[in-house]
């Protein structure tokens, strides 16, 4: 059954996780994704009952994963959270066909996503350009298979052409912001309560919650659930002490994952994984383009989570 839009709002008002596929070798660790699954769904600490969020977006390497695999980790996450939670597909949305054809695909899946995350789009193009495309596509796609969208905002140059963009369009729902703060202000200004605006640059987001952004993306919830959970349980109280106090111990792990422009985004979290031995989850062989860490950085982590580790 479809979630009405404002359930779907207040849903993502939480810990979106973003969980890494694991690969074995070349090939992705299929039976390993779904334990990944279950491990997020049996491990929610979100407060009030609330659902759990799960995205199949860009620390699950989906720019390195062909749409056969992105469709069939979709399927597998859709039957291991058994009707309960909340699914996020990312789109890369060039070519725009290939997206579409994706798009309809998911759709067809018994659990279909509950909402399509646009992820930034590259090539050639002006602001025009992308309001004009994306109104049109995301109509198309709400009229064919019910879709609703988020944007992955990442380019300062556009900003004011995807605030009119979800201004105007009813598909697009919300944007997630993925550049810094001071991005926060100018979309909660102008998006009236219809719209949601997401923190998407990892846990310490409790600075742009103050500033108005509602939950927020999670790539190391697949290692320390509890924490990730706790900040938004905080931040949802407006007890904002409590909620960096989790930040502070988990800044030294998100550090390295963004340090050298997010070079070990994906690698630190398959090393935070198998360096702590944990049975429930599979972080993995390191997957396209992600070899593992060095060993610095490997020693690095192995000293942090084990000062984190409560947190499993």
């Amino acid at each position: 059954m479809t979630i009405d839009t404002p359930k779907l709002l207040d849903g993502l008002n939480s810990v979106i996780g973003i969980p890494l596929i694991p690969f074995a070798g070349r090939c992705i660790d299929f039976a390993g994704h779904a334990k990944n699954i279950d491990y997020l769904m049996r491990n929610n600490h979100l407060s009030g009952g609330r659902p759990r969020v799960i995205s199949i977006a860009g620390t699950s390497l989906v720019h390195h994963v062909g749409y056969d695999d992105q469709v069939k980790l979709l399927d597998i996450a859709g039957q291991r959270m058994e009707g309960d939670g909340l699914l996020m597909a990312a789109v890369l949305p060039n070519p725009l066909p290939a997206a579409a054809d994706l798009i309809a695909r998911l759709a067809t899946l018994k659990r279909p996503p509950d909402v399509y995350l646009i992820m930034p789009l590259s090539g050639t193009y002006g602001p025009a350009g992308l309001y004009q495309t994306l109104m049109t596509f995301a109509e198309e796609q709400a009229r064919e298979h019910g879709a609703r969208f988020l944007y992955y905002y990442r380019r300062p140059r556009d900003r004011n052409m995807i605030i009119r963009l979800i201004q105007d369009s009813p598909y697009f729902i919300g944007v997630k912001i993925g550049t810094n703060e001071d991005d926060v202000l100018p979309f909660t200004d102008a998006l009236d309560e219809s719209k949601i605006v997401i923190w998407g640059i990892g846990d310490r987001s409790t600075a742009a919650a103050q500033l108005g952004a509602k939950g927020h993306t999670s790539g190391i919830n697949i290692v320390v659930a509890r924490a990730s959970d706790e900040i938004n349980n905080a931040q949802r109280r407006c007890d904002y002490d409590a909620a960096r106090q989790i930040e502070d111990d988990i800044s030294p792990l998100e550090d390295i994952r963004f340090m050298e422009e997010r070079a070990y985004n994906y690698s630190a979290v398959v090393e935070a994984i198998n360096c702590s031995g944990f049975d429930d989850v599979v972080g993995g062989a390191g997957g396209p383009f992600n070899p593992p860490v060095p060993a610095h950085i490997a020693r690095r982590i192995a000293s942090i989570m084990a000062n984190i580790e409560q947190y499993h």
